[in-house]
């Protein structure tokens, strides 16, 4: 949950515009714990009116060329992550500051779009919505690559089956002919 209701935040931004006092004056009167996130709700209700005061729920996509471009702006002009942030149309200025961070460390390939999730181990086929005879052939061929697939991992599962039941058996046979082998030496 947000820390401060977007009530209490356009109530707040509304006092200021109405010159009910400053930033000060009204984090004290409302209990905000600083003056600066005053100005900062002010700012983006000025640049983006009440949808700036709203905590967005979905999350925005950014290409790899608007967050070059934009970790650019800031490393080389002498603007706040605000400042810049409220410039280029985000209402997010912590945002900014992780693109430039992730600049820094790991050069433009960090501002890249990542895949999320685990690879796929198994080829899917390409055109699975073509024409109908066309997507049979394929489903039947993926098909045939999962059921392959599924024969060689029971095959290796029960090669390991045995493989442990083997070693298990041998363990006792082992220990009785090195003991047997033991005794050997020590009668000559």
């Amino acid at each position: 949950m947000a820390k401060y209701s977007f009530e209490l935040k356009q109530k707040v931004v509304q006092a200021y515009q109405n010159g009910e006092g400053g930033y000060t004056y009204l984090a004290k009167k409302y209990g905000i714990a600083n003056k600066c996130i005053i100005v900062k709700w002010n700012n983006a209700y000025l640049r983006f009116g009440l949808d700036g005061l709203t905590r967005s729920r979905e999350n925005q996509t950014y290409s790899f060329d608007f967050k070059l471009h934009v970790v650019e702006l800031y490393l080389t002009t002498e603007v706040s992550y605000q400042e810049l942030a409220l410039n280029v149309g985000i209402n997010n200025p912590p945002l900014i500051t992780k693109w430039v961070n992730d600049f820094r460390i790991a050069g433009p390939d960090a501002l890249k779009h990542k895949k999320r999730g685990r690879r796929s181990k198994m080829e899917k086929p390409k055109y699975i919505n073509q024409l109908p005879n066309e997507s049979i052939n394929i489903n039947s061929d993926y098909l045939k690559q999962l059921e392959e697939e599924n024969l060689n991992l029971r095959i290796e599962n029960a090669y390991l089956k045995e493989l442990r039941r083997l070693r298990l058996e041998g363990k006792p046979q082992k220990e009785k002919r090195e003991s047997s082998t033991a005794s050997e030496d020590h009668s000559n």
